[in-house]
């Protein structure tokens, strides 16, 4: 289970720390404080928090329900989170690091199998003012239209990718192989741009764009498919009468895929989560090489990438911008890394300079890191 902190920084800044499990100072030059344990359970949210203080500190929570709970810090007046726990265990005790300005507090628990509620509300005085809003809450009706602009967006990208396998199809049949190759790219890359519904697609991921890890027979195993399939093959000079059987496969595959996606759903946790991790499996499988079966394309991929990755951010926009202040920088990043992967478009990773690669690697590295936040931010939240 993700673990998740959000903690009100400096400046205002919504801190997420995914999978914290201790605490957590942001408060140059002041000692986090441990508190004593405050008591959660199904009748009451926050028993023995009655006089917090002001600034960087640590709550220990402790869940005293049968049932696994979520724990935020939030503004009782305005729902605004301040800080969260999720996953606490029945009977367990977390560390919940939170930065407190004046103001009313309160905790919220939200039961697995039950309906939020929100404890009594506590006053911190004697500190400094709020330096700025935490996260807002985005609930599930938040994501409706994200999710039905997103679907769309697939749904586009799917038409126009069975256009391509079919074409792919055409080619490997009719013998030329450069036609082949040039088409495999044009259908991978659309492929790779439909990066945070991977989930929806279910088992046709693998098929489609499965690799050959934890296939005994590598290149050779049956049920290694799909385009990396047909990568190995075309610029391994595997036969074209060989390969066409595996082209028709991947059209095959694409066009059920298509049918099915109509009637799919995009879970609504997907969207924040694929924000950072399509950047991060970039960054683990292109920029390494690991993906790469003959065609020397990871770098295009990764342009793909993040093409999808903006996708994402567009669809979300609306929310963020009210809610993430490191969205400005972020739109910066994107920006920087997709100018240095056009200067090196065509280009193979063993073609590149080390400081060009360098370069790529840094720039996805620190991407991935500024998209980290996302997840939780977006993360959608009981709060009736």
């Amino acid at each position: 289970m993700r673990r998740s902190v959000v903690v009100l920084g400096a400046a205002g800044f919504a801190v997420v720390v995914v999978g914290a499990t201790v605490a957590v100072s942001l408060m140059p030059g002041d000692d986090a404080r441990q508190a004593a344990v405050i008591e959660v359970s199904r009748s009451v949210c926050g028993n023995g928090w009655t006089a917090p203080q002001s600034g960087s500190q640590t709550l220990q929570v402790r869940n005293n329900a049968a049932v696994t709970m979520e724990v935020e810090v939030i503004d009782p007046a305005t729902g605004t989170v301040f800080g969260e726990l999720d996953g606490v265990g029945a009977g367990t005790t977390r560390a919940l690091p939170v930065n407190l300005g004046n103001g009313g507090y309160a905790l919220r628990c939200v039961p697995d199998d039950g309906t939020p509620f929100v404890g009594a509300t506590v006053q911190v005085t004697g500190g400094a003012d709020r330096p700025g809003p935490a996260v807002v809450p985005v609930t599930n009706a938040d994501l409706l239209g994200p999710l039905k602009q997103y679907h769309a967006y697939v749904t586009d990208g799917l038409g126009t990718l069975a256009g391509q396998t079919a074409a792919l199809k055409r080619s490997v049949h009719s013998g030329n192989r450069e036609s082949s190759r040039r088409a495999w790219l044009t259908a991978h890359l659309t492929y790779e741009r439909l990066g945070a519904a991977y989930d929806a697609f279910g088992d046709s991921d693998g098929a489609i764009n499965g690799t050959t890890d934890g296939r005994p027979g590598g290149a050779a195993d049956p049920g290694f498919t799909g385009f990396h399939r047909l990568e190995n093959g075309l610029w391994h000079n595997e036969s074209l009468d060989a390969l066409a059987p595996v082209a028709d496969r991947l059209d095959a595959d694409v066009s059920a895929l298509r049918t099915a996606f109509a009637d799919a759903q995009i879970d609504q946790n997907d969207l924040g989560l694929r924000a950072h991790e399509i950047m991060e499996n970039t960054l683990q499988s292109e920029l390494t090489g690991r993906s790469d079966y003959g065609s020397g394309s990871t770098l295009a991929t990764a342009g793909a990438n993040l093409t999808g990755t903006r996708a994402v951010l567009d669809v979300l926009r609306p929310l963020l911008a009210t809610r993430f202040p490191g969205l400005k920088d972020l739109d910066a990043w994107l920006d920087r890394t997709e100018r240095d992967l056009k200067a090196v478009e065509g280009r193979s990773l063993a073609e590149l300079a080390q400081p060009q690669r360098e370069r790529v690697n840094a720039d996805v590295s620190e991407l991935t890191e500024r998209l980290a936040p996302i997840a939780a931010i977006a993360e959608p939240r009981r709060v009736s």
